[in-house]
């Protein structure tokens, strides 16, 4: 999203030719059902249109300019269109079962990997689809931040680079779960990242990954 409109093909393009080692995308339920790829609830910040997503349906929102003339995709569609690893960020919980229903039709266990910062929901994703890899996302969090991944079955917990310890890495890894730093942006951040020892960042620029080769 730094560099292409954030939640499009386009931008899920970008990043793969920049050789990024997966695509990471937001779900939310249209009202008709479908899973509408979008960061926000609502359509407002990203578009050209006004409301909730779960108001529209995907016809409704597939109407709407998402950035440089790019539409509102559904999952689907970014599976189709790129070859890479996806990792779906459940946004509205009741998109859990949907994406279920996909990843169990498609046999994408294996392909996608499951965040939400929601622990129901991930828990509802690893009942449902056996074999999925799952993730526990958490900004701010308290010292039971590990137990409750493992709780929900997550192997990854996803937590804001601004506020993680050497304590918590510590911790996730001697619990066998990995550790994923976000949004890592800067250098800095980058490498704050590999003296932490994490497993993995995400980043709005693709292009950090070239730069920090040297760099970092």
């Amino acid at each position: 999203m730094g560099v292409e409109p954030e939640n499009t093909l386009r931008s899920f393009a970008h990043a793969e030719q920049a050789g990024m080692d997966a695509v990471e995308l937001d779900l939310h339920l249209s009202k008709d059902g479908a899973l509408a790829v979008m960061h926000d609830a609502a359509v407002d910040r990203t578009t050209d249109g006004r409301g909730l997503i779960a108001e529209k349906t995907m016809a409704e929102l597939r109407e709407l300019d998402a950035g440089q003339g790019e539409r509102v995709p559904v999952f689907e569609e970014v599976l189709d269109a790129v070859g890479s690893p996806v990792q779906a960020e459940i946004k509205d919980v009741a998109a859990a079962r949907a994406l279920a229903e996909v990843m169990l039709r498609r046999d994408l266990a294996g392909r996608v990997e499951v965040s939400s910062f929601h622990d129901e929901a991930v828990a509802e994703i690893a009942q449902l689809v056996p074999g999925v890899r799952t993730v526990l996302i958490a900004s701010r969090w308290e010292s039971d931040v590990v137990d409750r991944a493992k709780e929900a079955g997550a192997a990854t917990l996803a937590l804001n680079i601004r506020r993680l310890t050497l304590d918590v890495v510590e911790q996730a890894h001697a619990e066998g779960l990995k550790v994923i730093g976000w949004v890592v942006n800067t250098q800095d951040h980058l490498r704050l990242a590999r003296a932490l020892g994490l497993d993995g960042a995400t980043t709005d620029y693709p292009e950090i990954r070239r730069a920090g080769r040297f760099t970092a």
